[in-house]
């Protein structure tokens, strides 16, 4: 019998406009040996990977009449080469021309007649490097299949896997007698379950009581105590396009542990966390991006940002819950160390009562899949109103050490986080091999600036770092 989609990935599919698409991107710069790209073999190991992952040769399928939730099928004509595509950048193939790529090809609906996920193998960089740009919709990270396209490519041992046997053969589609039949049964053995569909395409699921969301276990979010505060008012609230813009910013891991350290000798050694160094960096580049627009900026300006936080569940087992903090960023605040301390508390206290789980903890549990956590923190910001924050910003502790697919090392990785209805912006970011990496995805006509706030970020990381500030 097919595999049913949940009630909840369901529920990503009918919200789903050109607009706003419900999948979650990567943006992975690799070093091939002396750079050269061997794009036969980088098929073959696409094709060796999704092999051990039958959802990504599946489709989704309607019962008729929308009786029940659709199915996964089969793809009977699945067509590697359309999933996995092949482009180029032109002279000099710098990382503007790379985030210009990205901002063209993220925004496009992916294909509901096929498996929804694709890649573009991107050729053509400065310096000899390439990049593999994923797409996957939140309907594939679910519970039984919580893996991206992107992480199954790489492993932590350079070199080229040898070649194997694919046995894998499409089952046939169900007719639609069959998935009437299947519906009818379902509705008896749960009839509450029956037709829970969203009709109209865009409305929003809310539980704010607590949301069971499909993942890498099961993914609960919680909204903090007075989270039906409407958002501060901020030009981050607009209408939204299908053009986007999209900016990469890298900095070093290293900077943020010397904060870190340099606050550790304060009274307040024990209560600012990487996390925290993180929010106080986008809130200076708020801060500056306002400024610069000349967008008015009190001393209690706030931005509001939607934060994911992992937290251990009662088993201990970590991992299992994803608490949504809902921290103000005081843009307001002029004072770097301030803004950073006042930020510490707000996360702090939200989650307090609860175990969060620690950057270390995260980058060893089995199956840590960074493209994965961010799809899991954009489909909580999907499900969550649009009125109660500003902005969603995941950010996911990677490995540090290197990574390869095949014989090419990644040197870096952008997370692409959509956008919701009514949200111009979304960050993501991923520490990686002694690397922090932000990925910035805008509305094209909202943000034509977000250069400014990219900048703004290394800018208020050096602020940070000063010695004068940071030790005030």
């Amino acid at each position: 019998m097919a595999d049913r989609l949940t009630s909840l990935d369901t529920s990503f599919l009918y919200m789903e406009d050109r607009s706003t698409v419900m999948h979650v991107g990567e943006v992975m710069v690799f070093d091939p040996p002396d750079g050269r790209l061997d794009h036969e073999r980088l098929m073959t190991l696409f094709s060796q990977r999704i092999a051990h992952l039958p959802r990504y040769r599946q489709k989704v399928r309607w019962v008729p009449g929308n009786l029940a939730n659709p199915v996964w099928v089969d793809d009977e004509t699945f067509d590697l080469s359309y999933h996995v595509r092949r482009a180029a950048l032109p002279k000099p193939g710098n990382d503007a021309q790379l985030e210009d790529f990205v901002a063209r090809v993220q925004p496009r609906p992916l294909d509901r007649g096929r498996p929804l996920w694709e890649a573009y193998i991107v050729e053509g960089l400065e310096h000899g490097r390439f990049a593999i740009v994923t797409k996957t919709h939140h309907a594939l990270v679910d519970g039984a299949h919580p893996l991206d396209i992107g992480q199954v490519l790489v492993t932590d041992t350079p070199g080229w896997e040898k070649p194997t046997q694919d046995l894998w053969r499409p089952r046939h589609a169900p007719s639609d007698l069959s998935l009437l039949g299947s519906a009818v049964v379902d509705s008896v053995k749960g009839p509450r379950a029956l037709v829970r569909s969203v009709r109209g395409g865009s409305q929003e699921l809310v539980d704010f009581g607590g949301r069971v969301l499909s993942g890498v276990g099961s993914l609960v979010s919680t909204v903090a105590r007075g989270a039906a505060r409407p958002a501060p008012t901020s030009p981050l609230n607009a209408h939204v396009g299908q053009a986007r813009r999209f900016v990469m910013v890298g900095t070093d891991l290293a900077a943020y542990r010397q904060v870190r350290r340099r606050l550790s000798k304060g009274p307040h050694a024990d209560d600012v966390s990487i996390n925290d160094i993180v929010l106080a960096c986008i809130a200076g580049a708020l801060r500056s991006w306002l400024l610069t627009r000349g967008s008015p900026v009190h001393s209690t300006t706030v931005v509001r940002a939607l934060v994911p936080v992992s937290v251990e569940d009662d088993t201990g087992q970590g991992l299992h819950q994803l608490a949504a903090c809902l921290v103000d960023l005081p843009v307001g605040e002029p004072a770097a160390s301030m803004r950073l301390h006042q930020i510490a508390f707000l996360t702090r206290q939200q989650i307090a009562g609860g175990r969060a789980v620690g950057a270390d903890r995260l980058v060893g549990l089995a199956g840590f899949a960074p493209p994965t956590l961010h799809a899991m923190g954009a489909r909580l910001g999907s499900d969550m109103s649009k009125r109660l924050f500003n902005l969603i910003v995941t950010n996911v502790p990677g490995p540090q050490f290197s990574l390869y697919a095949g014989d090419a090392r990644l040197l870096a990785t952008y997370p692409v986080i959509p956008l919701a209805k009514g949200q111009a912006l979304a960050i993501g970011l991923t520490s990686y091999d002694g690397g922090v990496y932000y990925g910035l995805n805008a509305d094209r006509d909202a943000m034509p600036d977000i250069e400014v706030l990219g900048q703004g970020i290394a800018d208020a990381l050096a602020e940070l770092a000063d010695t004068g500030d940071a030790g005030a």
